[in-house]
């Protein structure tokens, strides 16, 4: 059970805003102490990272188990993906590299059950506790509480969004800063002004069509006070390995300025 009692899902609808972080590290360990810190959310991200499903699965439960909803990361509209990402009982799905609404309907019918989609039926699952149960209900909940998010990494989703976000059914749209900002011939630079004000169109774009609005990854405060006035709710911090390279690098960091000072 979420937070609350209240899926993911319900919390965006309801305007709400949730912080995750992003984790490529596949280990079901660090995703529970990531979860115990108390996140909204975690993203287990199978394009940059080298999970196989089966460990995506103990990710996705490790989260769950802490009451934090789990997120799954794929790098194309592709049915086999989004079938076993919702089957291993993901509280949803974010599609990469969608660049316009052909794209988008394909993701968001392909994540939701008949009558809103055509998702693949087995009941024999995770996410269907595995037993067949009460069938009708298991795809009316799936439905209902399960995120079809689309992730506009390029110009010319950029450029499509406004008819990206009329797709049908279609609850998150995340906005990829950093292909974005190489995209417009600024790889990197994620706070060019140009590139900001890139995500800032696209944030009122999103918002303006209800939907939940994402992207960036927030490094400092600062960072999320800007996304938090953007009017974003899914907001992203860092990465699991990045974390974690901080914390340590800050560690040595003390441990070398005490030597130097005895050394004195």
């Amino acid at each position: 059970m979420e937070k609350n009692g209240k899926p993911l899902k319900h919390r965006l609808r309801d305007g709400e805003t949730a912080f995750g972080i992003w984790c490529v590290i596949p280990s079901a360990s660090v995703i529970n102490l990531i979860a115990s810190a108390g996140f909204d959310f975690v993203i287990v991200d199978l394009e940059h990272g080298p999970a196989s499903f089966e460990t995506a699965e103990d990710m996705i439960r490790a989260a769950q188990s802490e009451g934090v909803a789990a997120i799954v990361r794929l790098n194309q509209v592709n049915e086999e993906q989004i079938l076993k990402s919702l089957d291993i009982g993901a509280d949803g799905v974010l599609t990469a590299h969608v660049s316009d609404r052909r794209d988008a309907e394909a993701a968001v019918t392909l994540a939701k059950y008949h009558p809103l989609g055509k998702r693949g039926f087995s009941p024999y699952t995770r996410a269907g506790v595995y037993s067949g149960g009460d069938i009708i209900k298991h795809a009316e909940q799936q439905n209902e509480r399960t995120i079809a998010g689309v992730l506009v990494e390029g110009k010319e989703g950029i450029d499509n969004l406004p008819q990206i976000v009329k797709t049908p059914n279609l609850d998150l749209v995340y906005i990829g800063a950093y292909d974005l900002s190489q995209a417009m011939g600024m790889p990197g630079e994620v706070a060019h002004p140009k590139v900001k004000e890139a995500m800032e169109n696209a944030m009122r774009t999103i918002r303006e069509a209800g939907l939940a609005a994402g992207g960036y990854v927030a490094k400092t405060e600062e960072d999320i006070r800007w996304m938090l006035n953007l009017g974003m709710q899914f907001i992203t911090y860092l990465t699991d390995c990045a974390l974690f390279h901080r914390a340590c690098e800050n560690a040595v960091n003390k441990f070398r300025s005490a030597s130097d000072l005895l050394r004195r």
